[in-house]
């Protein structure tokens, strides 16, 4: 794969991407085995849902614009 055609952000995704594949290897996945809480099953039952029905939700940035975070 080449990446001198990439844009900053995509190059960015590509190393978030590679360092988190990295960090699984390394450490596994620290959510293996665990359970899901019913009403958290329940929300994200939910969410699909709407998504499914073609709704769209806020986004990240938005979120963060909220709380007054920096995205």
């Amino acid at each position: 794969m080449r990446i001198g055609g990439l844009s900053k952000e995509e190059l960015k995704e590509l190393f978030r991407e590679a360092i988190e594949e990295a960090l699984v290897d390394l450490f596994g996945d620290p959510d293996e085995g665990l359970q899901l809480h019913t009403e958290i099953r329940e929300r994200l039952k939910r969410s699909l849902e709407r998504i499914q029905q073609g709704e769209t939700g806020i986004s990240a940035e938005e979120v963060a614009k909220q709380k007054g975070l920096t995205w």
